[in-house]
């Protein structure tokens, strides 16, 4: 996404296709991708205290044709989690992008939530990010800070 021309751009790998198209955002509301790491790095404070807050998103859709949209999404707060990576169990508060689709076209479209896990305590740091890379039917992929041996689902932390 270049936030300066408005151009969204996807390569949607099940058809070797490109897609680019200009939409319309709203500077400073918009985000996409990492940018909403950084987003939540700035609300954090306001979603631990238990406030959701809409933003805009921007995404791909195959529904009505193939290309970005923007979508108002609700962020909150999902609670303290521990998760297996690179061989050790980070802690980090995970939180919860729901994108908000129209009554209409839930009927053709199942868009899953996005998570992204901020680190435990503060100051916030990436810790990893959980969903679809481009079009919402894509398998959730998981992209963690360390690397190395498999990594694990996030789970409740202990007190």
């Amino acid at each position: 996404m270049d936030f300066l021309t408005g151009i969204a751009t996807a390569h949607i790998g099940q058809d070797n296709k490109d897609v680019s198209k200009k939409i319309n955002i709203e500077q400073g509301r918009t985000f996409a991708g990492f940018g909403f790491s950084i987003a939540l790095s700035n609300l954090r404070k306001r979603l631990l205290g238990g406030e959701q807050v809409q933003l805009k998103a921007v995404g791909f859709s195959p529904f009505p044709t193939l290309g970005p949209q923007v979508v108002t999404v609700t962020i909150s707060h999902g609670g303290v989690q521990r998760m297996r990576m690179g061989g050790r169990s980070p802690k980090g508060d995970q939180f919860i992008i729901h994108p908000e689709i129209p009554f209409i076209a839930k009927f053709f479209v199942d868009v899953p939530d996005t998570k992204i896990w901020l680190t435990n305590p503060a100051p916030a740091g990436f810790l990893r990010w959980e969903g679809p890379i481009v079009l919402p039917t894509d398998p959730i992929v998981r992209v963690d800070l360390l690397s190395g041996e498999k990594s694990g689902p996030a789970e409740a932390a202990g007190s």
